[in-house]
């Protein structure tokens, strides 16, 4: 209950401000397209229903896993992330940009992988097959919905508040459905979900909650303009940007381990966005063959 109650103020949230924004807009000149077509509406609950299905399966692997394995299996998104990618967008991707993915995924495991002096390195592999299995199937569903949404948003050239609303309206049913079915499992015995939508809330969770919702406006932005894999190194730096942070501001102790982290994560971005004449040396031969070519044909000529 209480995990869909904190998606459910985001939704709603994204929902109300993409709204505005929406408004906003159509008072320009020209209006936004606008696609109402149901053939282009009824591709925008699958998203949802995607995800949906995703925070099932992380809480049925978090049964077989404790958290700091799952947190490891949940860097394999950022491989499948790019394999559907190709597949599914047809990207093609340079042998540097899949190396540079790769390396990305070691980065962000390195730096969360504890010692072997603070706890067994065993422990990481003493776990049920189902665990791990259930754990690369989030992993692939997470990239899914990724790769599925940046498809709905370059689709076509509709306003990108007016497919936000699509989206987060189709989001906000399948919250709503589920608050309903968990009151209905309870017998109502705290009352219909709308009354106790706010119990609790503080400032800090209304700052949560307008985190998430920046957070949800800037990802489609990503899926718009820009890509999937943009969005996965964004999300991976910000993860340690946030635990360098940690240093500074809690009790954090930075270990060996975060600092390779960060750097095999640094070369990673290099390497995918820096042109590739920057990363190999290319030999320069394309000026050099015409000049051969033309003093072959006149040392045949001066032969004949």
């Amino acid at each position: 209950m209480g995990n869909t109650n904190m998606t459910m103020q985001p939704s709603l949230f994204l929902l109300k401000f993409s709204s505005f924004l929406l408004w906003r807009e159509c008072q320009g000149v020209p209006p936004p397209k606008m696609t109402t077509e149901w053939r282009s509406v009824r591709l925008y609950p699958i998203p949802s229903i995607i995800y949906l299905i995703h925070n099932n399966v992380q809480f049925a692997t978090l049964t077989y896993v404790d958290t700091s394995t799952y947190q490891i299996m949940g860097n394999l998104k950022i491989v499948t992330t790019g394999i559907l990618f190709r597949l599914f967008l047809k990207k093609k991707l340079s042998n540097l940009q899949w190396m540079a993915i790769v390396l990305l995924a070691v980065g962000t495991t390195t730096s969360q992988v504890k010692g072997c002096g603070e706890a067994s390195c065993d422990s990481l592999f003493s776990f049920p097959i189902q665990g791990y299995m259930l754990g690369i199937l989030s992993a692939c569903l997470s990239a899914l919905a990724g790769v599925y949404t940046e498809f709905l948003m370059k689709k076509n050239n509709d306003s990108l508040y007016w497919q936000n609303v699509q989206l987060y309206t189709f989001g906000a049913i399948f919250n709503m459905a589920r608050l309903v079915l968990d009151d209905f499992r309870g017998g109502f015995e705290k009352g219909p979900w709308w009354q106790r939508l706010l119990n609790g809330y503080s400032i800090t969770t209304w700052l949560v909650v307008l985190n998430l919702g920046s957070t949800g406006l800037l990802v489609s932005w990503l899926m718009k303009y820009a890509d999937n894999i943009v969005k996965v190194y964004s999300t991976s730096m910000a993860m340690l940007l946030t635990m360098v942070l940690s240093i500074f501001l809690f009790t954090f102790k930075p270990t060996l381990q975060l600092f390779l982290g960060i750097v095999i994560c640094m070369l990673s971005l290099h390497m995918y966005f820096a042109p590739p004449s920057m990363l190999v040396d290319l030999p320069l031969t394309a000026k050099a063959t015409p000049e051969h070519l033309v003093e072959v044909s006149v040392d045949r000529r001066t032969d004949s």
